[in-house]
């Protein structure tokens, strides 16, 4: 296990909600909406394993980063906390609440499905960040003009630049450990839960209506993990409401 950080995003006194970000993300991505959902509850947002401020280490998958969560649900006093979890956050905060339904009040998934992801989908990505030679980089837009040849859109360029930082000698470095994330992406692709995983508690899936991440097909594996789970599309979004259609989600997840 590995020490998590987080950002307490407000809400002070209120009902805990633990927000888990998406691969390549961080708390970062969530400190306006989060500040939104501060209203209702005292947001937690944490940067995974490998991510963000959170400390590097082997392995990468979804039993341990379980583990990191629970261990810092421990460290931080909170016996039951609302889980909300986006893309690979989902599958982690998916895990967790069938593995220990006693630590889940009610869960949020956020444009992922329990079941396999198609083989290679973030590879051109990944091959991109591989191959950018650091010690050549004068900006973050530089980078990005480096990844046109294998990333054709501009957001998911910009976001992937996102996960560069300046050293204190001025070069730049990655905040993600890039390499054990790469080794990881057959597993993190993979579904995380098992045939009979099941959590019999409230659950809240929010979907991008312009998002593949998630379609009518995966209704029934859905249910059949989570018998409680009600689905809403917002229409206007893709993959990430959160940020795309913010007032829309906040919404989503409070009526849930």
């Amino acid at each position: 296990m590995v020490t998590l950080f987080h950002r307490d995003l407000g809400g002070a006194g209120k009902p805990p909600l633990v927000v888990l970000h998406g691969l390549l993300g961080s708390s970062r991505n969530w400190l306006t909406t989060g500040g939104d959902l501060a209203a209702h509850y005292q947001v937690f947002a944490l940067d995974l394993r490998n991510h963000g401020k959170s400390p590097h280490g082997a392995p990468m998958d979804y039993v341990t980063m379980v583990a990191d969560v629970l261990a810092w649900l421990d460290a931080q006093g909170l016996p039951k906390v609302a889980l909300m979890g986006h893309s690979m956050g989902g599958k982690v905060a998916m895990l967790l609440a069938c593995r220990h339904p006693e630590r889940v009040e009610r869960l949020v998934v956020v444009d992922i499905a329990p079941r396999d992801y198609l083989a290679h989908a973030h590879r051109a990505e990944f091959a991109a960040m591989n191959e950018l030679r650091l010690e050549t980089v004068q900006s973050r837009g530089e980078a990005e003009l480096r990844f046109e040849a294998r990333v054709s859109d501009w957001a998911m360029r910009k976001f992937l630049t996102t996960n560069l930082e300046r050293t204190a000698e001025g070069r730049w470095q990655w905040l993600i450990n890039l390499p054990v994330i790469t080794a990881a992406l057959p597993a993190l692709e993979a579904s995380p839960l098992q045939a009979d995983d099941r959590f019999d508690g409230p659950v809240r899936f929010i979907t991008g209506g312009k998002s593949r991440y998630v379609g009518t097909a995966d209704q029934a594996v859905i249910h059949g993990h989570f018998p409680q789970a009600t689905i809403e599309a917002i229409a206007a979004s893709g993959h990430n409401p959160h940020m795309e259609t913010r007032s829309e989600f906040v919404a989503a997840v409070l009526a849930g």
